[in-house]
């Protein structure tokens, strides 16, 4: 992100054309600046203070707009845009001339070097003679040589063969040319797309709507090196989904090519249509023709989850025609892909139906029929149906469009309604502006004020150090998983397509590789355990069968991906796979009495209540991925006396050392675990963890050597787990005024292979479901046991589940009344009484249960009855552009747990601390510092603030510190800050008659002073305390509520471009949502190939093979 921003700074300063701006600011305006890191993947810190900062550089931002940051002092001054840091662009850091000198002495060195017959590297040819010269050589070879530009593809199919040697063409300059001329614009074939966009911004309407488009392909920072040839060589070699190649299609574009000596020149669909190009054909250049402007119409579709980028489109279209004055139309072209074909195509029978046709609806009726025989998507496509649906919609939009024009016969323009129309009626963003309003007290400072975040500086030059960038050990090995592909199947044995020794594969560790006294566990938390290796049998798709350790990760990679395992299914039942399999075999993992959830009241006399019935309705929720940004990994370094460090990414070293000691078969004690940092967890570095590291530690324990594993994404995703799915049928009663009086909910829950977190899920979803008082509540829960991976904690495991049901019934009955939603929330509200009875002691004092003053504090303002009423004047007179407003309560359980802190106080007066929680990027660190500083801040004058410098929390050692426990379920920060302060309660007590002795002497005692005294008079400076909760508070309720408005563009009958803007009272919660497909036969969880899903979007969760049911309601009365 920061260099995002920083190129967009320099971008902005060098315009020529815009006015200096004052004193401190950019050129830079708050929408570039806002654009600017949009394609970035954003996971717990939130866009909000990333953009807050981005746009501070702007000269026409809103102080207001910037919300709560740090860029002023708080307090009694006033925020004034004076305090914001200047920026300077004249003293903004350029790449040293040095390393420029440098790189270009290394250059000429590399094309100097005369090529070996089998040497591998990386070459610069400076001509395509000396590129001819390379592919006549004996060295070339097309399975181990790669010709690339900007190797950006290598981002899309992470899974083709590694290659030894790379042949770099940028350097060529015939290849970069860029030729406008009356006749069209030739673009070189290694022009960058971000270059491309600048030259056709400057063209005619076909080629500035090609830029329009273009600048919704990936993301600024790979456009401006992915390059034009590039990505239409992809298209034409493998079933790429290019938006490029479409648009360019549909705008009569030609190629020209050089195979051997001759130079060739096809039409863009030509050359797509050929069979695919072997490594030795040069696309040289690629030509879009002018098409002026009178009577030429150019347009582009696609569909994606994010409409302005970083995103691969689920369907993709371009539309160009030619009209007479009359709206004849002479020509058209209509290009289409991404739709589950090899490449974009023309659809030609709609085309010829159209060509000298005048538009009607009667045409375009015909022309729709068509295109749903045309448009086709090979078998096993995802969404056939939707993605034909989308393809009519495109060209509905587009055709109708045209017979709206201004030049359209009056006769067509009132019988075919225009989306494209109606979106330019209003097309306002939402009325909204960014604000955040807090309440700080001087009670406990430094706690509670803002501070910076403690690493934030090298996090963010990326100098903070994570496992994975831990330097090597000497003679250091790395390893990768081999994984099952089957869901329930023997393993008879492992194979490699080539030979191993090639590969400098060391070997491959497995179950017979554990010692003797050793267990074959990788995971374990409640119950049961999860092996660390399929023996013999692979119980779910994704299974770790063994792990192959080479000199290198890449020759690790490439190994696990050459095994070839034999499986057999002899004697063994089908797998499971769904909660429908599990419930049809009574496949179950038992849940213990004291973690299974209560009812509440007599369901049948709450039934009999009612005035209205909802029968057996059914909610399905399927899973979602972590998306951490570093994946699991994990150093093991094997130690003298058969003990083992192991530095590990994980929410739970505690447990991690106990697994690797068990697996090793040796004592606790010989086990260290070291944790520093984690780059994302939420859930997914807790159990899943512990797997990698039991792999690294076996491997490094038998092999005597270090090994590290860092998974690649497509492993770590079809090994993760994930989310629980589950699937929840409802029966509800309630009142005509809408008071629910009884609700009935059978629920089925997806646990996977193994327990690991599941047994708790029930307590969870129902205690999230309990935030409405539902009059009285039974339910039967079921944890089914399937042979997927086994489903853990993710952040607010079962919470996001339960209160989705809960909104999905409250919604369901509001609408079966015809009664504002609202209302009814509002009415089944609890009051203490009823909070009582569904929480028990959680519930704690009535003074403290604040949901309903927040919730009404929205959704009765006179700014959301405002918003309301404008939002239903505005779809009222909209019909292609509709807004929606919603305001939700919520309720969150928390249970607190032991947690140990330890603070050290240095001679020279500097702090260190130690606590059981992992800084996984909430702050915990930050929380910590601010805390020790409050707790040692009796003994200084101003409290603690000038301790906050002094403070140091250091990485958690399980030998150092033990029981750390986890960090998890939102109360780590609170449960180590408080461990810290009792900590600080018996240093004080320390250090008290020390500060009375010296404060006799003087009127001030410096913070150094004192310390150095008692390091003379011999007072122990370190303490440690392990904090319990009191037995009568070890749980809690938190309380939030959120309003949102959604502002849909429907610029197609089936997608919809959306705006956000939400307001928030106390906190609330959203889910990491990440797209993958399921292969039902399998059980197979895999990313969806080429596509990146950042934390907080509303991305689709996809079954292949079957119709889009996300999270969908269900009413089987038809309600």
């Amino acid at each position: 992100m920061c260099m995002s921003i920083f190129s967009a700074l320099v971008k902005a300063d060098n315009k020529s054309d815009r006015p200096d701006p004052p004193a401190g600011f950019s050129k830079i305006t708050t929408s570039e600046a806002e654009k600017a890191v949009s394609g970035n993947l954003c996971r717990c810190t939130g866009y909000r203070p990333i953009v807050d900062t981005c746009k501070s550089f702007a000269s026409d931002v809103d102080l207001e707009d910037l919300g709560l940051n740090c860029f002023w002092k708080k307090g009694e001054e006033p925020a004034e845009v004076s305090r914001l840091p200047g920026y300077n662009s004249g003293a903004v850091c350029t790449f040293p001339e040095f390393l420029k000198s440098e790189i270009k002495s290394t250059m000429k060195q590399v094309n100097d070097v005369p090529i070996a017959a089998s040497g591998d590297g990386w070459y610069h040819p400076k001509s395509i003679e000396e590129l001819h010269r390379l592919f006549d050589s004996s060295w070339f070879d097309d399975s181990s040589v790669k010709i690339v530009a900007s190797n950006t593809g290598s981002g899309v199919y992470k899974d083709q063969d590694l290659y030894d040697k790379y042949i770099d063409i940028k350097g060529i300059p015939e290849l970069s040319v860029i030729n406008k001329n009356d006749k069209g614009i030739e673009l070189g074939s290694v022009v960058s797309i971000s270059k491309a966009i600048e030259v056709l911004s400057d063209g005619n309407l076909v080629f500035r709507k090609i830029a329009d488009h273009l600048n919704k392909v990936a993301s600024p920072f790979v456009r401006n090196t992915a390059t034009i040839g590039g990505n239409i060589m992809m298209a034409q070699r493998l079933p790429f989904e290019s938006d490029v190649a479409t648009v360019l299609l549909a705008a009569g574009s030609t190629v020209t090519v050089q195979v051997a000596s001759k130079r060739l020149c096809f039409t863009l669909e030509e050359f797509l249509e050929q069979p695919p190009c072997d490594s030795r054909t040069l696309l040289l250049s690629i030509f879009i023709p002018e098409w002026g402007s009178d009577y030429v119409t150019f347009e582009t579709f696609r569909a994606a989850p994010r409409p302005f980028g970083n995103a691969v489109s689920y369907v993709n279209s371009a539309f160009l025609a030619r009209t007479s004055g009359s709206l004849l139309i002479e020509d058209i072209c209509l290009a289409f892909g991404a739709y589950g074909v090899d490449h974009a195509i023309r659809a030609k029978k709609v085309e010829d139906f159209l060509k000298g046709k005048s538009l009607s609806s009667f045409v375009i009726l015909e022309a729709i029929k068509l295109l749903k025989d045309t448009v086709s998507p090979s078998e096993g496509t995802t969404h056939h149906e939707y993605r034909v649906s989308l393809a009519v919609s495109f060209l509905f939009s587009f055709l109708s469009s045209l017979a709206n024009s201004s030049s359209a016969p009056s006769n067509i323009g009132s019988n075919v309604d225009s989306p494209e129309r109606h979106i330019k009626v209003d097309s306002n963003d939402l009325p909204i502006r960014s604000r955040q309003e807090m309440v700080f007290s001087d009670e406990y400072k430094p706690v509670g004020k803002p501070i910076k975040k403690v690493g934030a500086e090298i996090q963010a030059s990326g100098e903070a150090v994570y496992v994975d960038d831990i330097p090597a050990p000497k003679d250091c090995l790395y390893g990768a998983f081999i994984y099952s592909t089957h869901p329930h199947a023997h393993v008879r044995s492992i194979n490699f397509k080539s030979s191993l020794a090639s590969q400098k594969v060391i070997t491959v560790i497995t179950a017979k590789d554990i010692p003797s006294g050793g267990e074959n566990i990788g995971s374990s938390f409640l119950m049961q355990g999860e092996a660390l290796f399929a023996d013999p049998i692979a119980e779910f798709a994704g299974q770790n069968i063994g792990v192959v350790i080479a000199e290198t990760q890449r020759y690790a990679n490439m190994a696990a991906k050459q095994a070839v395992v034999e499986y057999s299914t002899e004697n063994l039942q089908p797998p499971i796979l769904t909660i429908e399999d599990a419930i049809q075999r009574n496949s179950y993992i038992q849940i213990p009495p004291f973690l299974a959830p209560k009812p509440v009241g007599d369901y049948n006399k709450g039934m009999a209540e009612a005035d209205h019935k909802i029968l057996s309705a059914e909610v399905k929720l399927e899973s979602q991925y972590y998306f951490y940004m570093e994946t699991q990994a994990a150093l093991a370094i094997p130690d003298e006396d058969n003990c083992i460090t192991i530095y590990s990414s994980t929410q739970m070293p505690e447990l991690t050392q106990n697994l690797i000691a068990r697996c090793l078969g040796i004592p606790f004690h010989n086990v260290r675990v070291i944790s520093r940092r984690v780059g994302g967890g939420f859930g997914g570095k807790a159990m899943k963890a512990t797997h990698t590291a039991c792999a690294c530690a076996l491997a490094a324990f038998k092999l005597r050597r270090p090994v590290r594993m860092y998974l690649d994404r497509k492993t770590d995703m079809i090994m993760a787990g994930g989310r629980h799915p589950m699937k929840a049928k409802y029966s509800v009663g309630f009142k005509s005024d809408g008071k629910i009086t009884a609700l009935h909910l059978d629920l089925g829950i997806n646990a996977g292979i193994s327990p690991d977190v599941s047994p708790l899920m029930p307590r969870a979803i129902i205690g999230a479901l309990k935030k409405y008082n539902w009059g009285t509540l039974e339910f039967d829960t079921k944890v089914c046991k399937t042979n997927v991976s086994s489903k853990s904690a993710m952040r607010a495991p079962g919470d996001v589940q339960g209160s989705f049901i809960a909104e999905a019934i409250i919604e369901h009955v509001a609408s079966a009344l015809a009664l504002d939603t609202n209302t009814v929330r509002r009415k089944n509200l609890h009051d203490f009484e009823s909070l009582e009875v569904f929480y028990g002691e959680s519930a704690g004092e009535a003074s403290t249960y604040s949901l309903v003053s927040m919730f009404d504090k929205l959704a009765l303002s006179p700014e959301y009855q405002h918003r309301a009423a404008m939002i239903e004047q505005f779809n009222s007179s909209n019909k292609w552009k509709k807004r929606g407003i919603s305001c939700v309560p919520a309720t969150y359980e928390v249970n607190l747990r032991p947690t140990p802190g330890k603070v050290s106080i240095m001679n020279d007066g500097s702090i260190a601390v130690e606590v059981g929680g992992i800084e996984i990027g909430q702050g915990l660190w930050t929380k910590v510092k601010q805390m020790t500083a409050f707790g040692l801040g009796q003994l200084c004058p101003d409290g603690g603030e000038c301790l906050l410098d002094k403070v140091r929390v250091i990485q958690a050692d399980t030998l150092s510190l033990i029981q750390g426990g986890m960090t998890a379920g939102s109360t780590t920060s609170e449960t180590s800050c408080e461990a810290v302060r009792q900590s600080c309660v018996a240093l004080v007590e320390r250090l008290k008659p020390i500060k009375e002795s010296l404060e006799a002497k003087s009127n001030t005692v410096e913070w150094s002073a004192l310390i150095a005294q008692a390091s003379m008079a011999s007072v122990n400076l370190s303490a440690q305390a392990y904090w319990t909760p009191d037995p009568s508070f070890k749980s809690y309720l938190n309380y939030g509520a959120g309003t949102s408005e959604v502002s849909l563009i429907q610029n197609t009958i089936l997608t919809a471009q959306a705006q956000l803007a939400s307001d928030f009272v106390g906190g609330c919660r959203f889910a990491a949502k990440t797209l993958f497909i399921i292969y039902p036969d399998r059980g197979l969880l895999c990313p969806r190939n080429r596509v990146l899903h950042e934390r907080g979007l509303q991305d689709e969760f996809r079954r292949l093979g079957h119709p889009r049911r996300h999270m969908d309601v269900q009413d089987p009365h038809g309600g």
